[in-house]
């Protein structure tokens, strides 16, 4: 027997019984957390806040719950108290444990199994809050329950104390007060503004609650509570915009025990917005909630169009691309048992919910036409001014097509790679000709390509998708990436795995990243969402005392670097004021060489935070754009600080 089969038969004795490692209890939430909540940045971070809170919704939309406050302490820690009835109590009959803790420590245990404890509940995966306490370093939950007042403590996940004996309290609901766990979580910082928009979607879908949020870092207390539901929320969506009819189209119907609410208005601009929610989860990926209300909007427009002789006869139906443009819209939905991809719950996939869509909106907006017959002819005109402007776009967007999808003709400004494995590969995309050429000879050929820009690229939030298209400097993005865009993206055929935007530390710097980051969010938003787009951090000094030269990436750095030398006043700093003036050697050195660099990756927390803020900062209104930029200047005192 040779050398290599005995090590195989000694491989096949070794895979025994003691090989297999049973994850007890929550084990397997803390082995792999991200199963669970997403990942272990920031996202999932507030993912933990959020499954409390919305354990209080289910509470609220069951009829039990009107007010919920949440407060993020000095320590990092958060309480979410609601009024509703309190986790129950009493021993469990599998275990005879109380009922709380085995909800808090076991996967796939809790009320929303069992029909009747909820009409509808957005989180029937049943590890939700007992994620939490796995990932937490500790967790106190309070019931109370019939004036009684019960309290019990975890530690990572595991029981240290009983539940305490019940005293007397005028109080009725659920209190849970947990602390991160630093050892999961890479940074434990709540964002009090990722936090708002959650709530803020909470308080507009469900009119008769109040959400109480309370910082005490810094002493700020906000109240989210909405009359009018989703078409307060439209409302609020258009708020800044000009709008082609007010007030928005609400529909509310009921078909085969799937509840629909939903509200539209149009505006005057070109992007879409469209909202979707399946029991108050923001379904971001849509799914068949979705489906269902193009389908419908798409029916009942064309049929309106028709009979009000809006259309002639040898215009064909408008598409529903055609009525994508300028459409603000709310869509919620709540059905007794939803089916998620996964348990971040991003798509609906019931297939049943489709139909319902469909015929609750078709039958509602072609109600609300009959009685505001006025609303019909300014969608139209869009829809068909959107039309000959993809029209016009098409040739360019076949040749751009043509080049992203083939590979074939990459531009010639691009230095491509080596490597044809995505993967292993990475492209900078590069400010001016003169940095692209540093780039180019600092580069690792192997697997780093070089794309120069010429100046700025235009600002997609202005302009239509013909527009777009007919830009060089984006034509030549699509066709070196060639994964295409909008409805033609192709994740599979993208040619690059890192996509990292490399600009001076400066104002024009930040606003050519910002161009860029605005023309991937609105037109490839996967390349955020699967985390390909990175900002590359060039370091703003070089400092040399004596022999030795340190490279600043902020101003902290160089005040240690100056402060710790023998001898300040003979410490030399340079200050880079942009990629030029470094050679090649020193840009390999600081930015792109993988042992050295700095990236950081752009990822996408909450989409319609950021909707809202390319929006702010890209759109044509000056005036929300001038409020922005006053309300959070003092949060930028030292730009050099925070750069990057």
């Amino acid at each position: 027997m040779d050398n290599r089969t005995q090590g195989m038969q000694s491989a096949i004795n070794d895979y025994n019984a003691n090989k297999i490692k049973v994850l007890e209890g929550l084990e397997a939430v803390r082995k792999r957390p991200g199963m669970y909540i997403g990942d272990t940045g920031p996202r999932g971070l507030h993912h933990l806040v959020n499954e409390v809170v919305d354990n209080s919704i289910d509470e609220a939309m069951a009829g039990f719950c009107t007010r919920i406050d949440v407060t993020v302490h000095k320590d990092e820690s958060v309480t979410v108290q609601d009024d509703g009835r309190g986790i129950p109590t009493d021993p469990h009959p599998s275990n005879g444990r109380p009922t709380c803790e085995v909800v808090l420590t076991r996967l796939h245990a809790g009320g929303k199994f069992e029909q009747g404890a909820y009409s509808v509940s957005g989180g029937l995966h049943g590890v939700g809050v007992s994620a939490v306490n796995a990932l937490s370093e500790w967790f106190e939950v309070t019931i109370a329950r019939n004036g009684m007042e019960r309290t019990q403590r975890f530690e990572r996940g595991v029981p240290v104390t009983d539940l305490s004996e019940g005293v007397p309290v005028d109080w009725q609901g659920t209190r849970i007060h947990y602390l991160p766990d630093k050892e999961i979580f890479e940074d434990v910082h709540h964002s009090l503004e990722t936090l708002k928009s959650r709530f803020m979607e909470l308080a507009f879908l469900n009119a008769g609650v109040r959400i109480f949020v309370t910082d005490e870092r810094n002493g700020e207390s906000r109240e989210y509570h909405f009359e009018g539901g989703v078409s307060a929320f439209v409302q609020y969506l258009n708020r800044d915009r000009t709008t082609l009819f007010a007030p928005p189209v609400v529909i509310s119907g009921e078909r085969n025990d799937i509840k629909v609410d939903m509200a539209l208005q149009y505006n005057d601009e070109y992007q879409e917005r469209i909202l979707t929610y399946a029991n108050l989860i923001h379904t971001v990926e849509g799914g068949t909630h979705l489906m269902g209300l193009r389908q419908a909007l798409t029916r009942a427009l064309n049929e309106a169009a028709r009979s009000g002789k809006l259309l002639n006869d040898k215009e064909d139906n408008l598409s529903g691309d055609d009525l994508k443009e300028g459409l603000t819209c709310v869509l919620s939905v709540k059905l007794v048992e939803p089916q998620f991809e996964g348990q971040t719950k991003t798509k609906l996939g019931n297939s049943d919910v489709r139909g319902a869509v469909d015929s609750v909106v078709y039958e509602g907006l072609l109600s609300v036409i009959e009685e505001r017959p006025d609303l019909v002819r300014p969608i139209v005109d869009k829809a068909l001014r959107a039309r000959r402007a993809r029209e016009a776009a098409k040739k360019a967007k076949e040749l751009v097509r043509k080049g992203a999808m083939t590979g074939m003709n990459l531009p010639g400004k691009l230095a491509d790679c080596s490597s044809k494995t995505p993967e292993n590969s990475e492209i900078y995309i590069v400010e001016g000709d003169s940095a692209g050429g540093s780039a180019k000879q600092a580069r690792d050929r192997t697997f780093q390509a070089i794309l120069p820009l010429r100046g700025k690229i235009l600002n997609v939030e202005k302009a239509q998708e013909h527009k777009m298209l007919q830009n060089r400097e984006i034509q030549t993005i699509i066709t070196a990436l060639g994964c295409g865009i909008g409805t033609e993206f192709n994740a599979t055929r993208l040619r690059y795995h890192k996509i990292i935007i490399m600009t001076d530390a400066d104002v024009d710097g930040a606003h050519i990243s910002t161009l860029l980051l605005t023309f991937f969010y609105r037109h490839m938003p996967e390349l955020l969402t699967e985390g390909y787009i990175y900002l590359a951090q060039p370091p703003l000094y070089r400092v040399q005392r004596g022999k030795q030269v340190h490279y600043c990436y902020t101003e902290k750095e160089l005040r240690q670097q100056v402060d710790s030398a023998p001898d300040p006043d003979k410490v030399g700093v340079q200050r880079y004021k942009g990629l030029g003036e470094m050679n090649p050697e020193q840009l390999w050195m600081t930015t792109m060489d993988p042992a050295n660099r700095i990236l950081k990756k752009v990822e996408l927390d909450d989409d319609l935070l950021a909707d809202e803020y390319f929006d702010i900062l890209m759109g044509e209104r000056v005036e929300p754009r001038r409020e922005f930029i006053t309300t959070n200047a003092n949060s930028a005192k030292n730009v050099d600080l925070y750069a990057g």
